[in-house]
């Protein structure tokens, strides 16, 4: 577990942008539970992909044209039982921080795990969501 203060400036990345932290099992699932409408979900990350490519990536593709109805974020290492119960709902895939999942009422539609983070440019991150928020969303 990492220290919460040194991840608050990681975390408001993010949040500053619009997206909903989640710290405890009941908001995972209050907002995963609803079966209508989009949700972005990045599980956080310290991690250099997190930084450079994860969130640059997801904040590009939310400002343009379509998107989510909710945006949230986990941060893995932090808000363990929270992030914990975001990968409940991530399943089949296994465990992967960073990560970016889309959700449409109520179903995962779309996921992009660390392996397809890691080595791509926040741009071609952004143009993976960007499709399917025009599919999707």
């Amino acid at each position: 577990m990492y220290p919460r203060e040194f991840t608050i400036p990681l975390a408001k990345d993010l949040t500053d942008f619009g997206f909903q932290g989640l710290t405890s099992p009941e908001e995972v699932t209050s907002v995963l539970d609803k079966k209508e409408g989009t949700v972005l979900l990045v599980v956080n990350s310290v991690c250099g992909c997190a930084a450079a490519h994860a969130r640059p990536g997801a904040k590009l593709a939310v400002a343009q044209g379509k998107k989510p109805d909710t945006l949230i974020t986990v941060f893995a290492g932090v808000d363990k039982e929270a992030t914990e119960t975001a990968r409940e709902y991530l399943l089949p895939y296994p465990p992967s921080s960073p990560s970016i999942a889309l959700f449409k009422n109520g179903n995962l539609v779309h996921m992009l795990e660390r392996r397809h983070i890691e080595g791509n440019s926040a741009q071609i991150i952004a143009g993976n969501l960007i499709e399917a928020f025009d599919k999707f969303c």
